[in-house]
């Protein structure tokens, strides 16, 4: 054998002695459960890149958008937690009303019938990220809102007789 030979093969066998020896250790595993939601992202990255080089149509948007949406939503779930799942999921809806929104914006002539599904696919995402967001605790902060703005009401406006509230009915 040639000494170049014996070099490849001494660094096989390292390479592979140190990835048995990172697997052993959790290495692989921990990449593997922490950094999944990269198989998501970056294809829905690739599929922007491939948009804005143009080398494909705006119809590809769709489906890049909602990649990189789930990928971002479960990357940040998978580093803070999985159980902000329970208040986030409905970016799941909100991905698909980004890639249609995506689609509507770089697609030429607009289609007509994309604003609208996008538009209430959003607004359907935010009303009920609203009420989820209700049930974490947040009815404390709306009382607070809603009590100082009838104290404002009653005591921090400029009070003139005759003002817009003694008119009666």
């Amino acid at each position: 054998m040639s000494s170049k030979k014996d070099l490849m093969l001494g660094l096989f066998i390292v390479t592979a002695g140190v990835v048995i020896l990172l697997g052993k250790l959790g290495v692989f595993g921990f990449l593997g459960r922490t950094l999944w939601p990269l198989v998501l992202l970056l294809p829905g990255l690739l599929l922007h890149v491939l948009f804005f080089g143009r080398r494909a149509s705006a119809a590809i948007l769709i489906p890049g958008g909602i990649l990189t949406v789930y990928g971002v939503l479960f990357l940040i779930c998978s580093f803070w937690g999985w159980d902000l799942m329970r208040s986030l999921w409905p970016i799941l809806i909100l991905g698909v009303a980004v890639g249609l929104y995506e689609y509507y914006i770089y697609e030429k002539p607009r289609p007509g019938a994309v604003f609208p599904m996008a538009l209430g696919l959003m607004l359907l995402s935010v009303v009920i990220f609203i009420f989820t967001w209700l049930d974490t605790g947040a009815f404390y902060i709306i009382a607070l809102v809603l009590i100082a703005a009838g104290i404002w009401l009653i005591y921090g406006r400029n009070r003139t007789k005759g003002g817009k509230w003694s008119r009666g009915w």
